[in-house]
């Protein structure tokens, strides 16, 4: 498994992964919706699948002497790696944010801890749709992220939806940090734990779907 996962690193990440990691500084920008920051790493879990689609990288890897489930599990192992690194790299950006503009985010969420639990929840939701149809066939990578980015969108605009509309999350959520903290760090909470138990969920079906599929 080890040796698969630095096979992901040195040879299937696609370049821009690294480099879209670089975009959490957009958390810096006035009046964003900054969901669409952590959509960025979603943009290079596609352009790896989809070079890996051009460059035969699975059937090269159903060449070696590995378990389709283990293919599986060191890809996800890759993107988890990614979706990590991304939200740590968002937490300085968070706090100087926070330390130079004074003004709410007129676009949405603030950049503040709740955002944090809103991210978890949204990259569990892509986990959660686009492997399960990748694995389903790889061939059509393509499709799986439409269908990943269009179920990311929409949590994306039900979520600023509800900073201007459901009072709880105007008054309480949408609010600077340490304000109202146990709360965020509630939905901090809950949005770990949709994203271990989504991924793990995503994990289990795209193993059963990619063990289906005829290469």
């Amino acid at each position: 498994m080890k040796a698969l996962l630095m096979k992901e690193i040195r040879l299937a990440m696609h370049p821009t992964a690294p480099l879209f990691l670089g975009l959490s500084a957009m958390l810096l920008i006035p009046n964003y919706p900054y969901g669409v920051v952590f959509f960025y790493t979603a943009l290079a879990v596609f352009f790896t699948c989809l070079s890996g689609r051009e460059n035969q990288d699975v059937m090269f890897t159903m060449l070696l002497p590995v378990a389709k489930r283990d293919v599986v599990r060191a890809r996800m192992a890759l993107v988890l790696l990614l979706e990590g690194a991304q939200l740590l790299a968002a937490i300085p950006f968070a706090m100087l944010r926070s330390a130079m503009i004074a003004a709410p985010n007129m676009a949405g969420m603030d950049a503040n801890t709740a955002l944090f639990g809103f991210a978890l929840m949204e990259l569990a939701l892509f986990n959660l749709v686009f492997f399960p149809a990748y694995y389903r066939d790889v061939r059509k990578v393509g499709t799986a992220f439409i269908k990943g980015s269009t179920a990311v969108f929409g949590f994306i605009l039900l979520e600023e939806a509800a900073v201007h509309t459901a009072p709880w999350v105007r008054d309480v959520l949408d609010t600077p940090d340490p304000q109202h903290l146990p709360q965020k760090l509630t939905v901090l909470a809950v949005g770990a734990a949709m994203f271990a138990v989504l991924t793990l969920l995503a994990r289990a079906l795209s193993i059963r779907r990619f063990e289906r599929m005829d290469l």
